[in-house]
């Protein structure tokens, strides 16, 4: 018998709060996936502000309390403008929607503390677009001992398993996010269905420092292709003096875009600031991968790169710099394999909200550290 195929709607708001991207996917929640459709909704000025603002003022749990109003009267302003979207999307699609997974917007992650914050109504989603929704993704794992990120490992390894079988590619493929945060899922096996096989980690800042310098120092959201960083000059001296005095002590925490800054770079020109930045990024995701294949020196490994920070040209051939001496490790982008790398956590939460629906299995001792297999997601149907 055959398991029944869902037709979904995800969307992802990532940590560079620029935007929305949906994705309507097909899939039982096993094996089956089919991408149907990705789109991009950017914030205006207004919305854009408010978020990357209140974010900066939630940096202690505290903070939730103290901001409760503006975070209410902001989820709420968010899940309206959700909700338009997925309506558009439904009035120009022929075929039904079962479900939405809606991850919402991150203002405050903490997995010691048993937090992780999204803003994102999903009774009022539900309501208003007259759909089942799943929201909320992270809670149950934080309870189950986990650190709530990353999600999105169960769906890369989907993903790999295709593209392994469609490309005839031998080699286990890896899957490395560069979104505000990087991450990497790690396949030990070309058979990446195999949860067993699976491992995932947080390894460092992905374009969070960039940006957040960009948006400190001009009226640009991000440095668009690396190309403000390869105008500027690293300043070796503060470079090596700024990863000397920084350590990331194990790479079985979660991370948030809140565990770094770019004090640092304070008394840098614009560019230098940019290009120095950059290149300490790129350090710290080198320094991730270097661990994940720490045992692995003479296995060839692909990585295929997803996320905004693909598209940074710098940023990828620093990171490139720092992996000379490892000659079997191949980068490359996911797009070279039929995927658009802008829209696969859209695409994942879709995935996960099918899953969560059938009650399986979203989070794994190996990719969130939580006690045991845990599915999440709260599933809502208010209309």
């Amino acid at each position: 018998m055959e398991n029944k195929i869902y037709t979904v709607i995800g969307l992802m708001s990532g940590t560079s709060m620029d935007g929305v991207d949906a994705s309507i996917i097909r899939s039982d929640g096993f094996n089956h996936f089919e991408n149907i459709l990705d789109k991009y909704y950017e914030f205006d000025e207004k919305l854009y502000k408010k978020l990357v603002n209140l974010r900066n003022m939630v940096l202690v749990k505290d903070d939730l309390n103290t901001h409760s109003n503006k975070l209410a009267t902001l989820e709420k302003e968010l899940t309206i403008f959700q909700s338009e979207i997925v309506n558009s999307i439904i009035s120009n699609y022929k075929n039904n929607i079962d479900l939405i997974g809606f991850h919402g917007q991150t203002i405050y992650h903490n997995s010691s503390q048993k937090i992780s914050r999204q803003l994102g109504d999903g009774r009022l989603l539900s309501q208003l677009t007259r759909k089942k929704v799943v929201y909320d993704f992270r809670q149950q794992d934080l309870k189950n001992g986990g650190q709530g990120a990353p999600l999105t490992p169960i769906f890369h390894s989907l993903i790999a398993h295709h593209i392994n079988n469609k490309n005839h590619i031998e080699d286990p493929i890896n899957i490395l996010n560069i979104g505000g945060i990087s991450n990497i899922t790690k396949m030990n096996s070309k058979d990446s269905q195999m949860i067993d096989n699976i491992e995932a980690y947080d390894i460092g800042p992905g374009n969070c420092l960039i940006d957040n310098w960009i948006r400190e120092n001009s009226n640009k959201r991000f440095d668009e292709n690396g190309s403000i960083a390869k105008s500027g000059k690293i300043d070796k001296n503060l470079l090596n003096q700024t990863i000397e005095n920084f350590n990331i002590n194990s790479y079985s925490n979660s991370l948030d875009v809140k565990d770094f800054d770019i004090s640092f770079a304070r008394g840098l020109s614009f560019e230098d600031g940019c290009a120095t930045i950059t290149n300490f990024t790129a350090f710290l995701i080198a320094e991730g991968i270097k661990f994940i294949n720490r045992n692995e020196k003479k296995i060839n490994s692909r990585y295929l790169i997803c996320g905004g920070g693909r598209k940074n040209s710098f940023l990828i051939q620093s990171i490139k710099n720092y992996l000379t001496d490892f000659n079997n490790l191949i980068l490359e982008s996911i797009d070279n394999y039929n995927l658009n790398g802008d829209f696969i956590e859209s695409q994942a939460f879709g995935f996960l909200g099918i899953r969560s629906l059938l009650n399986l299995p979203i989070s794994f001792p190996k990719t969130t550290r939580c006690k045991n297999p845990t599915s999440g997601g709260v599933l809502v149907e208010n209309y």
